[in-house]
Parts: C-alpha cells; structure tokens; sequence
C-alpha cells in the first residue's frame, strides 16, 4: 500500500491494491465439541499441503475441560499421516515449497519448544527435505509461536478456561483472515458469528478451502485490503465506475450533418 502511493512520473491514475495478506488462523474447540467431526477437519486445516494455505489452521485454543482429551486423539491421528514425495498418493503431506521455507520452520519449531512443551513429532526418517508434523502443547496467546505466521505444519496449542477467554485469544493478533469453532452449544455458535473477528468464519468444520461464489474469501484487520475474492463485486475493484447524467427535457433537436 505504501509503494502503491508514490505517484509516478506519467501516472494517470491511483494505484489499487487488493491483497490477501498473512494470517495466524485459530480454531476453537468447545467442552461440548463432536471430537469425531474436530480431529480430522483440525489436521487437515493445519496440514494440508503442508500447513502453507493462508487460511491454514495454526492455533488450536481449547477449553480445559476437553484439552487433554482432545489433544490425546489429535496426537494420535497425526500419527497415521505419511509423509514422503508428494507424487506417491499414499503420502498425506510432502516438502515445503523450497528451502528457505524450511529453515523459517525450523527455526519457529526451535522457538516452539522453547516456549510451550512437545506433544508430537512426526518421524521423517532420512529426508532431511521433510518438515515434520509438529504439535506444541503448553503456549501462550503472548508467545511468538501464537503471534507470528510460520506457512508449515507447526500447530501451537493454548488452553484456556472458558468460552469468552476462547474468544478473546482468538482476537489477540493483529491478523484476523480465517477462523473456526467447533461446538453444539447455539449461543455459542451465535457468539461466534459477532464476536469472533475474522474475514471468513467457519462452524463446525476445517477452516481452509473457501469456494468461489459460495465463500468469498478475504481478510479482516491486518490480514487483507479490498473486496473478497469469489464474491459479487470482487471485478468492479479493477474497473473504473462512471456515472452520465443527461437532461432529456432540452428544447430543440440538433440533427447529425450526415442526416437527410
């Protein structure tokens, strides 16, 4: 955006800038949530291609009362996940985009450990290409872990006590671009609707996957700017809008030179 103001020499017209930018995606998990629907949808936000969607889950905020059981059945599924060459259709998950993606995870894995405590790690082997799937237990809505973007499959989970310090985790960062909640209380669920400050919100299913025209996707707060794609008016941000006024009630007619 601040590029985009400086005007150039021959510039006719003001820059546009319409952006998807970063996001530190949570998914809430209610004491009433159906664990059998949240496990899986809570992998495959968090680790689909990789972790490396912008919508990706990588904040799991749990209620005490369901968070050792819920993270107990989560370590266990991420068990069965197979990582290998993404062209083998047996492997869930595949390399990170390049080598410069893969030291950043590295690197906030490291902080990971140091902030909360290790749930699980996926084991990959001898390729050392491989991130691996990485829960982290134990941290705080203040910590790095829960704060910055990572773009991997580095999920950090922050327990909490009830419903409204749920949402106010959620709120925390500065980034608001998807969100989740899984429950089967409804005032929760309609709590979520006005309280949770996302662009796209999910209810009881995976955060990732928008469809175009069913789910225009984009981001609140620092996490975007302009229209959400795949909705009614995300074209009319790349044309110009242009109003003509005539007053028909003139007197006289004028014919064109070429008229008979």
């Amino acid at each position: 955006i601040e590029r985009a103001a400086v005007v150039k020499p021959e510039q006719r017209q003001v820059k546009r800038v319409v952006a998807e930018i970063v996001g530190k995606n949570a998914i809430i998990i209610d004491e009433d949530a159906d664990l059998d629907e949240a496990v899986p949808a809570i992998l495959h936000s968090a680790l689909g291609f990789q972790g490396q969607k912008c919508s990706a889950c990588s904040r799991l905020i749990v209620l005490d009362a369901v968070h050792d059981r819920l993270v107990g059945r989560l370590v266990d599924a991420a068990k069965g996940w197979k990582l290998g060459p993404s062209e083998d259709p047996s492997h869930q998950m595949g390399a990170l985009i390049d080598g410069n993606a893969l030291a950043k995870f590295r690197e906030y894995a490291t902080i990971a450990k140091e902030e909360g405590h290790l749930a699980f790690e996926a084991d990959t082997g001898s390729d050392q290409n491989l991130a691996p799937i990485t829960i982290v237990a134990g941290i705080k809505a203040t910590h790095r872990i829960a704060r910055e973007e990572v773009f991997g499959p580095l999920l950090a989970v922050i327990c909490v006590e009830d419903f409204d310090e749920a949402l106010e985790v959620a709120n925390s960062t500065e980034y608001a671009l998807t969100g989740g909640l899984f429950s089967r209380t409804p005032s929760h669920l309609e709590r979520a609707k006005s309280e949770f400050e996302v662009g796209n919100l999910y209810l009881n299913r995976g955060i990732t996957g928008a469809l175009v025209g069913r789910q225009a996707f984009g981001g609140a707060a620092m996490s975007g700017v302009g229209s959400k794609a795949g909705g009614p008016d995300y074209l009319l941000q790349f044309m110009n809008p242009k109003v003509v006024t005539e007053n028909t009630m003139r007197r006289g007619f004028a014919p064109d030179a070429d008229m008979d």
